[in-house]
């Protein structure tokens, strides 16, 4: 499982004036011309598009960069000053590159002299003013110890014989300034999860660079601590949830950095004296298919588990005028995918080509083998995949819950869901930094779906006009919240611990305790997942805010002046290239067509000032003011036509809404055979009793059934099921499950623990 070396004189070849001295056994050049491989690229014909156009743009940049820096006491290029966040990191960017234009074939500018001298004038501008150990930080820490150091690295590595052994020395001087060894023995704080690759990252190449085997032998043990599966706080957990700052799901943004950065690590360490040897990485590897895939949809990564990122959209310092979106991010995770598929198994990494070559394939928004997020070493990669032999894959069909960050994802032939919820493990919303302080309601169990071939939903200008009181699937308080509602870095946590759910890998039932952001808002909301529909069903909504309560059914983009037309029915709604949704029984349903025009700099410091657009439909349930134990049932369709909405409408036999109230709610659709229980608190439902709080679902097949149960209080107590149905004889009883009578009925105890994970017990019916 080790990347095949790459020639020194190969890795080195962009590098002017490397050629001649590549060969040798050095291992710190050899590392050196490693990294430049993995950053630069190799294999690809710089001639040939994407390549050629990709570096002439980037030679474009450097030279209008080149022209507009002028260095002042506190800038590096005017208007962009030191001090704010990123200032410094800002400044280093920029500086990189110049530097990748300067050392890379085809730019127009490869080993310009001129160039040269501006990128180290550059290096020793900000080394003397602001980067340097006699400076004691301020601001964003990231700036400090991760923005930087990762920049001016990269920048040292690749300018190694052209910046001397003093720049050299100052470089390394910095890094261990501003990332002390205590930094990495001591995991805690900042130093976890994904900010801990990055920084063992930036140390390793200082550790290279500085000559220093004790340097890159303290990156490399300080990677052991991110392997282990985690039960609280930052990192990757069992059920493949990823959380960073400690209450945020964030597989999308920095679960990307942690892949990117270990699978760079892996492959630049490889088979050398500090090969990454440690059993644990493996669990990094199983996390591509069990933590990082069933996030991804046709290229896009859910803006479920993105974190403030979804506010970034046009970034004002992105000099490329890159949309920051869904599919940007999804497509990160994927070029770092392939980068860590390197350091896997060879049937691992067939499996990993066959998946990104799908994803490649359905990505019909943002073509990814264009795309100008990319840097020719990541195009190069995912060219060398396209033109692998694998096949490529489909997505994957079922249902996966990630309880210990509270999200669910749903994946039919028809239609892609996710399901975002909130409790006191994981935030409402995060902001910080100036980036996304209208997110609060994002955890109130917002329900993004994609019916299938359709992937722009969420990417279309959706966060700068959206109506952030109606995110599809949420039941709010309509009162007023102030920008960043509840503080920052993911403190906005609901006091509520009934979070979550049980599931077959088919069929499920989610369910969710909210208690309203900033508000006196209760309610309890449950989703059972089917084939071709999800059932909304809510209860107990109690609210005395003094305003209305809503439940949002939907809230679809139709992009720039979208004409697609909703026909109602009597108890259904449809809207063509949508789907459609039907209450079972009956109430009001209130729609909206709006236009909404906003920036993303409305819901991001950073971000551009552009106003544009877009067409809303908008369908919701009022609640009136101030409830006191309101409900609602409403089916979602998505991808359904509008005859198959009206039949579903007309069909009274498909779905039986069992039970509804603030004991339990429960469905019973006959057939799939499927029973669907959120159990609130002890109770009965038909045929079922429970002992206390749990999630069941029941799936009858001809002579046989399957019981699933979970306990999402997480009290980690043993429970009892009761299913009063005759049952011939028990065929399996899973971890964690007694069987106490089996015959005229079945009666189950259920020891749970405290992740919330689904128990099973399969029987032949009598």
């Amino acid at each position: 499982m080790t990347r095949r070396p790459l020639l020194l004189a190969t890795a080195l070849a962009a590098t002017p004036g490397w050629g001649a001295r590549a060969a040798g056994p050095d291992p710190y050049e050899t590392l050196r011309g490693r990294w430049l491989g993995i950053a630069l690229g190799a294999g690809y014909d710089p001639a040939a598009e994407p390549y050629a156009s990709r570096l002439a743009q980037l030679g474009a940049r450097a030279r209008e960069f080149q022209a507009a820096m002028l260095p002042g006491p506190a800038t590096l290029w005017p208007g962009h000053p030191f001090d704010p966040p990123s200032g410094i990191t800002f400044s280093y960017n920029r500086l990189w590159t110049m530097t990748q234009a300067y050392v890379q074939t085809g730019t127009g500018v490869t080993g310009d002299p001129g160039l040269l001298t501006d990128v180290l004038r550059g290096l020793d501008h900000l080394a003397a003013t602001v980067y340097n150990p006699a400076t004691t930080r301020y601001g964003n820490w990231w700036e400090w110890q991760i923005g930087s150091p990762r920049l001016l690295m990269d920048i040292t590595a690749a300018l190694y014989a052209q910046a001397g052994p003093d720049r050299v020395a100052a470089a390394c001087a910095a890094v261990d300034h501003f990332i002390p060894d205590t930094m990495l023995t001591d995991y805690s704080g900042t130093s976890t999860g994904a900010n801990r690759v990055d920084l063992c990252r930036s140390v390793a190449l200082r550790g290279i660079l500085g000559r220093s085997p004790q340097k890159i032998a303290l990156a490399r043990d300080a990677l052991s601590p991110v392997f282990p599966y985690v039960t609280q706080g930052d990192g990757l957990y069992a059920d493949g949830s990823f959380v960073q700052h400690t209450w945020v799901a964030y597989s999308g943004t920095y679960g990307q950095v942690l892949l990117d950065g270990l699978g760079r690590l892996f492959a630049l360490l490889a088979g050398l004296p500090w090969d990454i040897t440690d059993p644990g990485r493996q669990h990094i590897l199983d996390s591509v298919e069990h933590a990082y895939a069933p996030l991804i949809h046709d290229g896009l990564v859910m803006d479920c588990v993105n974190g403030r990122a979804i506010s970034r959209g046009y970034l004002r310092s992105d000099d490329q005028g890159v949309m920051r979106g869904d599919h940007y991010h999804g497509q990160a995770l994927i070029a770092a995918i392939a980068l860590l598929a390197d350091g896997a198994s060879p049937e691992e990494r067939e499996r990993w080509y066959g998946r990104i070559k799908g994803w490649i394939e359905r990505d019909t928004v943002l073509p990814m083998l264009t795309s100008r997020q990319f840097a020719v070493g990541d195009l190069a990669r995912l060219h060398a995949v396209a033109a692998s032999p694998v096949p490529a894959a489909p997505e994957p069909l079922g249902h996966r819950l990630f309880p210990a960050m509270d999200r669910a994802v749903h994946r039919t032939p028809r239609f892609t869901a996710a399901l975002a919820m909130a409790s006191d493990r994981i935030a409402h919303y995060e902001c910080g930094n100036g980036e996304n302080p209208r997110g609060w309601h994002t955890g109130s169990g917002m329900l993004s779906w994609w019916p299938r071939g359709s992937g722009d939903q969420y990417t279309d200008w959706y966060w700068p006009t959206v109506d952030w009181y109606r995110l599809p699937g949420t039941t709010v308080s309509t009162r007023r919240l102030a920008d960043r509602a509840g503080g920052e870095w993911g403190a906005p946590r609901p006091a509520v611990r009934w979070v979550g759910g049980t599931t077959d890998g088919t069929y499920a039932a989610v369910g969710q305790h909210l208690k309203g952001l900033g508000s006196t808002l209760q309610a309890r909301k449950s989703w059972f997942f089917l084939d071709d529909a999800v059932v909304c069903l809510g209860a107990g909504i109690t609210c005395t805010d003094g305003v209305p309560v809503e439940t949002v059914v939907d809230n679809r983009n139709l992009g720039e002046n979208g004409t697609q037309p909703l026909v109602r029915g009597r108890n259904w709604a449809h809207l063509e290239g949508h789907g459609g949704w039907v209450l079972p029984h009956g109430g009001e349903l209130r729609t909206l067509r709006d236009d909404r025009t906003g920036a993303w700099a409305d819901i991001n410091t950073t971000s551009s000032p552009e106003r544009r657009t877009r067409r809303w439909q908008t369908l919701w349930l009022d609640h009136g003011t101030d409830p006191a134990d309101a409900g609602y049932a409403y089916v979602l369709l998505p991808g359904a036509t509008r005859a198959e909405t009206a039949a579903r409408a007309g069909d009274r036999h498909w779905l039986t809404v069992l039970a509804n109230d603030t004991t339990a709610q429960a469905v019973a659709v006959p057939r799939p055979g499927v029973t669907a229980c959120t159990f609130w608190t002890a109770g009965t439902v038909g045929e079922l009793t429970v002992s206390a709080g749990a999630s069941v679902l029941v799936v009858r097949r001809g002579r046989t059934a399957a019981l699933r149960i979970s306990e999402p209080p997480r009290t980690g107590a043993p429970l009892e099921l009761l299913w009063d149905h005759p049952v011939r004889a028990v065929t399996r009883a899973g971890d964690g499950v007694e069987v106490l009578e089996a015959g005229r009925r079945l009666r189950v105890r259920v020891t749970p623990g405290m992740a919330c994970a689904t128990h099973e017990c399969e029987v032949a019916l009598a």
